[in-house]
């Protein structure tokens, strides 16, 4: 197959590039998610798309590719599963993903955390997670398992989506995220018995994740992350906005102001020191940041919406 017509299409610059219907989307975006695109004509793609952006009917075609190759979790009888997804790692805040889902998981919500990680010069949200006894399924059944015995799993994006895991490995080697890194964000094992956290780090995101979630249905949480995790920034709570059955609503609105570091609680990405943080909010030696405490909450409404 030629991707020519493709690249012609989308590879005119932000002024003069056209895009794809859903069905050309869908149909090129399996074709990079079953390995077709030669390398020379995916790079020349993922260029193009990145300097473009995806546009609605882009981002719908491509979200039903990853779905058509996404593997299903079985969600144990009760309220919606929480997928949380991990990309990014620490920088300069401690990392309160993995709070996040204790938190939820201690109320009887299942929560499934899905990614991966390539930042050198970030903390691996992974190795946090190991720290907290928190590992990888070693498969599906084994990850349906943990969410029926402790409401908590998780899993590695190769093993829900494996050709989507290449997409991401490209990173590195090109310098620049590209589509794939907003649709494993987006990614759904469990249609109609989830609640997908979307956090994003650009605001420009924010408009365009708005209009794709409303468009899909289903129940979700979309909100600016903190140094990419999906979590609410503990020192300055951004904007909650919660999705159900084609429907948004502001849950919270941003807080306005600064944001400097929370007085008597250690601020520190390094695995153990982090770990620790969680540790003592989880068992209340610490109090929980109130954004947490707000996010969680807005989860645990979005988690009993009735399946669909």
């Amino acid at each position: 197959m030629s991707y020519a017509p493709f690249i012609k299409e989308i590879g005119r610059g932000p002024k003069g590039s056209k895009p794809l219907t859903a069905e050309q989307a869908e149909s090129l975006f399996g074709d990079m998610m079953d390995g077709r695109v030669p390398d020379l004509e995916l790079g020349a793609i993922i260029l193009s798309m990145r300097i473009k952006a995806e546009s609605p009917d882009e981002l719908l075609g491509f979200q039903r590719a990853l779905d058509a190759r996404t593997a299903h979790i079985t969600v144990p009888p009760g309220p919606r599963l929480v997928v949380l997804p991990t990309y990014n790692g620490a920088r300069r805040q401690a990392n309160l993903m993995p709070l996040l889902a204790l938190l939820l998981a201690r109320e009887g919500i299942p929560v499934l955390i899905q990614g991966r990680h390539d930042f050198e010069s970030r903390v691996s949200p992974f190795t946090l997670l190991a720290a907290l006894g928190i590992t990888p399924a070693e498969s599906i059944p084994a990850a349906e398992a943990e969410l029926g015995a402790r409401h908590l799993a998780c899993l590695p994006l190769d093993a829900l989506a494996p050709g989507l895991d290449p997409l991401l490995a490209l990173r590195p080697r090109l310098g620049v995220r590209n589509s794939a890194h907003t649709l494993a964000k987006l990614l759904d094992p469990a249609p109609g018995h989830s609640v997908r956290v979307v956090s994003v780090t650009h605001p420009e995101y924010l408009e365009r994740m708005h209009e794709h979630l409303v468009a899909q249905g289903g129940a979700a949480m979309l909100l600016r992350g903190t140094e990419g995790e999906a979590f609410a920034n503990p020192r300055r709570r951004p904007r909650l906005e919660a999705f159900a059955h084609g429907q948004a609503s502001v849950a919270f609105p941003a807080e306005e102001g600064g944001a400097p570091p929370i007085e008597g609680q250690a601020d520190n990405p390094e695995v153990n020191a982090n770990a620790a943080l969680i540790q003592a909010m989880f068992d209340g030696s610490l109090p929980v940041p109130q954004p947490i405490l707000d996010q969680v909450e807005v989860l645990r409404q979005l988690s009993l919406t009735p399946r669909d």
